[in-house]
């Protein structure tokens, strides 16, 4: 069992992923803002972080990623950036920040993205 955190302002996209690694047997907590990201993942540092790049308030998902990075408590959890935005826009951004992969929504194989972040989760704990 792997502690995920998602990072989605999108209550239907946040919904689906939860249910989708909660019948997992995973551990699943959201966070809907940049902000809100930060405090979580520094009160329980998750083993992977799910990350919107469009987040409503001052701090986007890669601001957020950027400034885990930087803290040395949170530094080392790995961070996929699941985004709407074309892949080809946010790509350099994203490795500049700091993500591990980048996924593009809608994810189109739910299963088989499950089965990535669970292993993104295992090496996140090893780390």
């Amino acid at each position: 069992m792997a502690r995920i955190l998602i990072v989605e302002d999108d209550v239907d996209c946040a919904d689906l992923l939860s249910m989708l690694l909660d019948a997992e047997g995973h551990a699943v907590s959201v966070a809907r803002t940049g902000e809100a990201a930060l405090a979580a993942v520094a009160a329980a540092r998750p083993d992977v972080v799910l990350m919107d790049l469009g987040l409503p308030g001052e701090v986007d998902g890669l601001e957020a990623t950027r400034r885990m990075r930087a803290a040395e408590a949170t530094a080392a959890v790995p961070v996929l950036l699941v985004t709407a935005f074309p892949l080809v826009e946010v790509r350099d951004a994203a490795s500049e920040a700091g993500v591990d992969a980048v996924y593009s929504k809608p994810l189109t194989d739910l299963v088989e993205f499950a089965e990535r972040v669970a292993r993104v989760a295992v090496a996140g704990r090893a780390a």
